[in-house]
This record gives structure tokens, C-alpha cells and sequence, in this order.
């Protein structure tokens, strides 16, 4: 189906999404004005814009002032988790957002450290595990080899506990349930069941989506100046990458998979970067001006090039994810939906880029979980600056 672009999405070509604005069918570069972006105004600080509101509308099920209401909390939550850790020091358990309360709870194992916390502007929870033992039961987990079976395990602040969710139809298995009998004797552990093993979203090659390597089609993620990040298992260091309309566009600088699941890529040829992630016609295309991690409960967007905008929370940060090629760490998991070639796509909150794409499982008919891996350690590894508005 061929949607109309926005005047910012037709001036702007590679940005965050290599064809900022395209809803389905090319259009020129060539023919593309870079002087022609829309120049920030006081309706640019607002929270967000009129599409994303709609979307989380359609999302969550909220009203327009809800939604409004909700950025404005998770952008406070944001600002707070840093002061509250802080204050909190070694009896640090860990931080949530709560949609309900629209408040930050902190998690603490001193109950003397109760009153310094929650003048921070936060919620307090006394619990009996720290952060760093909930880290150290999780790292023990990371070493070991984990069978098909087991899907993830990441640290639950919340639950204050190491969770392991095994695949349903695989919970019974004699690796799966040894493996589960070692990862408890690690520390505070409980398991879930997911309905299916996770798996990237990279794809075979079809028309009309933004970036292409070899016969595998995946999405651009964030731009930085001098390319672009996306996932790690779309390609390798040295592979080239060609555009919508076949014209390449660079090649991947660095790549890490799995282990890690990131790649940066050049950008040159005609091409350039601009800090917009792209709407799909669903929303305006939005511009990207920071990294701010969002904390967990925390209202999360992707936009890939299979599935294009949807929305849905955080769901859990530092999980270890167990792909059929091999077990990738420091993952954030959300209630996102995402399908096949919207690997490497763009994540982010409000107007704070999050991560890119790696993989997960379900779709977006029947819904299902994705992971993305943060941003700012995509940054790190490769000496990287983010391209903001």
C-alpha cells in the first residue's frame, strides 16, 4: 500500500532509516533536499508528537491526556533513577516504572536508606537482595551453556529475583530442567515459561525496504555521525550495503555476533545521516535527541521495516538471551511485536534512542516479546556520537 511522506520525510533520505519517510514505494535521493528539514520550534519540546500520542493511544488504550500524562512520568522516572541509585549506594536492589502509579519505585536492602531514597521523588521498596548479588547470580548463569530449550534469564528488580524462562513445550526436557537445577543453586532464581524460542528478525531479500547485505534484509537503527547502528547478525566487518534502490550506501565498520548483537555501518556515496527515526505513515517521523535510558514499566516504540511503528513497555534490562547461534548479554527485553527484517531497527522512548533490533518471537498479529541491544553500549564499543536534533 503506498502512503503520501511528510515534507521532513521526503528532505530526508538515510537518517535513522536509510528512506526516512518511506511507507512503502522509493523514492529519489538524488532528488532529496537536505536544507528543507523542519527547523525546531517550541512545539519540538513538546513531550511528543501528535502521532506517537495516537499510537500509544492504540497501543495502550489510553486517552490523549493519558498518554501526554504518561511521557511526562516516565520522563521524571528517567531524570530520578540516577539520584535515587546514588543515594541508595551498596543496598541498591534495583528501579521499575510503574504505569499504574506513574512512579519510579527503588529497590533497597537498608531500611535506614529508605528516607535518602525517596527524596529523590521515588518509591521505595525494602527488599532482601541487593542489585550487585542479583548481578553476581545472573553472571554465574552467563557461564554456563544453555540448551535450546531455555530461552533468556535476566535480573527481575521487581520480583527481586534471577528469572529463566525455558520454552513451554520444551520445560520437561532433561537438559532444560538440569540446566534449571544449576541456575538455581547460583543464587535467588524462579522460572517462566515463554510460548516460543527466540530468534533474530533478519530476512531473505524482497523490494522496496531500507537496507540490504548480501540476501539479507535488515533495518537501519540510529544514525551517528558517519553511519549508522544496527544488529550484528545482519552482517559482517567489511560487507557491503546497498540501499532501497540498490545504490550502496557503505560498509559495516565493526560487527559483533552473538556475544553481542551490534554493527555499525558508513555511510557515503550520496548518502548522509540525520537523527529521525521513522514513522511509516503512522505517526510523524521522530526526532531523536539523546539516549536517556528508560527504565523498566517504561513505555518503548520500534520501527522496523517489516512491521513498521508499535509500541508496548520495558519489560526487563541486562537479559541474557539464548539464540539458536549463540547466547547474547546485556539485552533490554519489551512487549514490543516485531517479524523478520525489521532487525536492527530502531528503538526509543519518547525522543531518547533505546536500541536496535535483535530478535525475539510471536509477531505482530498474534503479538509476542523483542529484545534490543541498548544503545549507548553501541556507542561505547565503537567510539560512536549520536546523532541528535
Amino acid at each position: 500500500m503506498n502512503t503520501l511522506r511528510t515534507s521532513l520525510a521526503a528532505a530526508l533520505v538515510v537518517g535513522a532509516w536509510a528512506t526516512v519517510g518511506l511507507a512503502s514505494g522509493p523514492a529519489s535521493a538524488a532528488a532529496a533536499d537536505q536544507s528543507s528539514a523542519t527547523p525546531r520550534s517550541a512545539a519540538d519540546d513538546a513531550p511528543a508528537s501528535t502521532g506517537l500520542l495516537s499510537a500509544m493511544q492504540r497501543d495502550f488504550g489510553l486517552t490523549e491526556s493519558q498518554a501526554r500524562a504518561r511521557l511526562a512520568a516516565e520522563k521524571t522516572a528517567t531524570a530520578a533513577q540516577g539520584k535515587a541509585r546514588k543515594a541508595a549506594g551498596s543496598s541498591y536492589a534495583g528501579s521499575w516504572f510503574d504505569p499504574v502509579t506513574s512512579r519510579l519505585t527503588v529497590a533497597v536492602t537498608d531500611g535506614r536508606k529508605v528516607d535518602d531514597v525517596r527524596a529523590s521523588g521515588v518509591s521505595v521498596r525494602v527488599v532482601r537482595h541487593s542489585a550487585r548479588q542479583l548481578d553476581a547470580a545472573k553472571a554465574r548463569i552467563d557461564r554456563m551453556t544453555a540448551p535450546d530449550g531455555v530461552s533468556s534469564w535476566h535480573v527481575d528488580p521487581e520480583a527481586n529475583r534471577v528469572v529463566v524462562d525455558v520454552v513451554a513445550s520444551a520445560a520437561g526436557d532433561n537438559d532444560v530442567r538440569a540446566f534449571v537445577e544449576r541456575a538455581r543453586k547460583s543464587g535467588p532464581v524462579v522460572v517462566n515459561q515463554t510460548p516460543e524460542a527466540p530468534r533474530t528478525f533478519a530476512a531473505g531479500t524482497v523490494g522496496g525496504d531500507p537496507y540490504y547485505t548480501g540476501n539479507v534484509r535488515c533495518s537501519i537503527g540510529f544514525s551517528v555521525y558517519g553511519g549508522f547502528v544496527t544488529a550484528g547478525h545482519c552482517g559482517q566487518a567489511g560487507a557491503g550495503v546497498s540501499g532501497w534502490d540498490g545504490s550502496a550506501i557503505g560498509n559495516f565498520q565493526g560487527s559483533s555476533f552473538p556475544g553481542d548483537d551490534y554493527a555499525w555501518v558508513s555511510v557515503g556515496n550520496g548518502w548522509w545521516t540525520v537523527p529521525v527515526v521513522l514513522g511509516w505513515g503512522t505517526i510523524s517521523d521522530q526526532l531523536v535527541r539523546g539516549s536517556a535510558e528508560a527504565p523498566i514499566g517504561a513505555s518503548i516504540c520500534r520501527s522496523g521495516s517489516t512491521s513498521h511503528w508499535h509500541c508496548g513497555n520495558v519489560l526487563a534490562t541486562n537479559e541474557t538471551v539464548n539464540y539458536s547461534q549463540g547466547a547474547v548479554y546485556q539485552m533490554t527485553k519489551t512487549s514490543v511485536c516485531a517479524e523478520p527484517g525489521d532487525s536492527g531497527g530502531s528503538f526509543i522512548s519518547g525522543d531518547q534512542a533505546q536500541g536496535v533490533t535483535s530478535g525475539g518471537w510471536g509477531n505482530c498479529t498474534s503479538g509476542g516479546e523483542t529484545w534490543h541491544q541498548p544503545i549507548n553500549e553501541i556507542l561505547n564499543r565503537y567510539g560512536l556520537t549520536l546523532h541528535t536534533a
